[in-house]
């Protein structure tokens, strides 16, 4: 029997309340299938860590890491811990360390979920953001100066190469092939004069080399707009890491809100571990309460099956959810419901396992 090994960081606030869920559907999978099942080391790093220690995690936390197949990450985020912190010596500190350089963030509304946009076919919210993970404006590069002085400044600066910029984009437009969807950069070359008509140079020469795949382009505020008033024109979204990051938080918005949003931090050569979470925030205002959604967390689940290559269990995981929602008799009070956060898990599993045959 396959034994894969993942590494669980709940974090913070109701990430261990989410991530129980997710660890359930990923066993219901198991169970029915027979021929691998998870093994889970748990980690209790994050901003309670942080408090006791003086860091986020352990000085040697990547050398830790470096041998499991994966990483289910659950919320990072407490009162008491500045967001720069907590985000920077976890979170970014992994996809950086491990070079997960692609993230992805699906944009779909699933049957049963809410959306706030009126005349919009649910078919229209089907979009897939590739967002460059690793540089960028989040490279962590700059400088503060003059500090406590009236000539206080300071300077943030983005880091683009090419090899970041053309591995991100042959990603996406790789994935376009596989799916025949078309591929959309978003940029802002008309005001950030090196790093973004760098980057819309390289996408024009990476779009050169796949003649048969539609090209788009438009500037990131043009952008946010069309996805408001025409989400159907976009598929594969490549963007670079702040302009992702933006864009899909107005992505979970049209596709019924931050708890059926996910996303997945990718070392696509597998010299890494890659790392799966929910992209909502830690909520430490309802943690331990069963009030947190946790289909974010079990959609992020059905990416690390998508990318340890069970992509039919993953696809199922969705349908599950999905069949959830259209039930609409255990959900969460986000989605409109009075479940609790496990019994809305129990309902997606109980789901999963008729549709698995179990």
């Amino acid at each position: 029997m396959k034994i894969y090994k993942i590494a669980v960081i709940a974090g913070d606030g109701i990430g261990p309340d989410v991530v129980a869920e997710g660890i359930k559907t990923l066993d219901c999978v198991a169970d029915s299938d027979g021929g691998f099942r998870f093994e889970y080391t748990y980690f209790p790093w994050g901003c309670e860590y942080y408090l006791r220690e003086g860091r986020m995690m352990p000085e040697d936390g990547l050398e830790i890491l470096k041998d499991f197949d994966a990483i289910f990450l659950g919320a990072v985020g407490y009162p008491g811990v500045p967001d720069h912190i907590s985000l920077r010596e976890l979170l970014l500190k992994i996809r950086k360390g491990f070079d997960q350089y692609v993230n992805v963030r699906p944009v779909r509304l699933l049957k049963g979920a809410p959306c706030p946009l009126k005349n919009v076919n649910r078919e229209d919210i089907n979009m897939i953001f590739i967002r460059e993970n690793s540089e960028g404006e989040y490279s962590g590069e700059g400088g503060w100066y003059n500090e406590g002085t009236p000539e206080e400044y300071v300077h943030q600066t983005g880091v683009f190469t090419r090899k970041g910029c053309e591995r991100i984009m042959t990603y996406a437009f790789e994935l376009a092939k596989k799916k025949g969807w078309s591929v959309t950069s978003v940029s802002k070359g008309n005001a950030l004069n090196y790093s973004m008509v760098f980057w819309d140079k390289i996408f024009h020469e990476t779009a050169a080399r796949y003649p048969d795949i539609p090209a788009h382009e438009y500037l990131v505020d043009a952008a946010a707009c069309h996805m408001v008033q025409d989400p159907g024109r976009f598929q594969v979204v490549v963007t670079s890491n702040l302009f992702g990051d933006i864009l899909t938080d107005l992505g979970a918005a049209i596709a019924g809100g931050m708890g059926l949003a996910a996303g997945a931090n990718v070392n696509p050569e597998g010299a890494f571990p890659s790392m799966f979470e929910p992209i909502h925030g830690s909520a430490p205002d309802i943690a331990g309460q069963g009030k947190a959604n946790p289909m974010a967390a079990i959609w992020s689940a059905s990416q690390l099956l998508d990318h340890l290559g069970y992509e039919e269990y993953g696809a199922q995981m969705i349908e599950s959810i999905q069949d959830t929602l259209m039930e609409g008799k255990e959900l969460t009070a986000e989605m409109g419901g009075c479940a609790t956060t496990s019994q809305t898990g129990d309902a997606v599993c109980r789901h999963l396992a008729r549709r698995l045959g179990g």
